[in-house]
């Protein structure tokens, strides 16, 4: 295990980084302009390397989109990081939800491709999105533990029905205050109610 691991971290030849980032670029502007379904071929070719080198670099379609996600992970765990010391967790989940919300509409066809890697235990999307799930988790413990939401709700729910707010807030082309609202309309049930009867 040790020794895979130690070469899958082998530091690339020059040549080899630069058409590494190259792929990874034009693969982020493809997917933002015909979503991850998008032709792998076609994506080779705007970056100037054969179909052989991007599957050298990318066996499968969740690994390139795994890393064309960077960014938007880097900053997803940057506000996770923040969220789970916050004294305030029913806000913090409300505020990772909407941040969730929106990674998950970064490219069209996302939400589904995030649901099918987490059914193959060995997908590099799947790995890649485990923080995901695991702040999620965290969050949602620490929302039940004051009581801001249903003691039977576990974090599976949560990522679920945000998934699905993203799918279909992406099929109908909403704005960022269109998402929050159908995000709040959606999580509405899942909350604890402390309003007088």
């Amino acid at each position: 295990m040790g020794s895979a691991t130690a070469i899958a971290q082998r530091p690339m030849r020059a040549d080899a980084q630069r058409n590494y980032d190259r792929i990874v670029e034009v693969a982020s502007d493809a997917f933002a302009e015909r979503g991850v379904l998008t032709s792998l071929d076609d994506i080779a070719c705007r970056a100037g390397v054969g179909p052989g080198t991007l599957y050298r670099h990318f066996p499968t379609r969740d690994g390139l989109i795994a890393a064309a996600l960077g960014g938007s992970l880097d900053r997803l765990a940057a506000l996770a990081e923040r969220l789970r010391a916050s004294d305030d967790p029913s806000a913090a989940l409300d505020e990772w939800m909407l941040a969730l919300a929106g990674h998950l509409r970064t490219y069209d066809n996302l939400p589904e491709s995030i649901a099918e890697a987490f059914r193959q235990e060995d997908s590099p999307l799947r790995n890649t999105c485990q923080p995901l799930t695991q702040t999620t988790s965290v969050l949602v413990d620490r929302a039940k533990a004051v009581g801001a939401l249903h003691g039977d709700i576990d974090y599976r729910d949560v990522f679920l029905l945000v998934s699905s707010v993203a799918w279909g807030s992406q099929r109908r082309g909403d704005s960022d205050d269109d998402l929050e609202r159908m995000l709040a309309l959606a999580t509405g049930g899942i909350r604890e109610s402390h309003t007088a009867g």
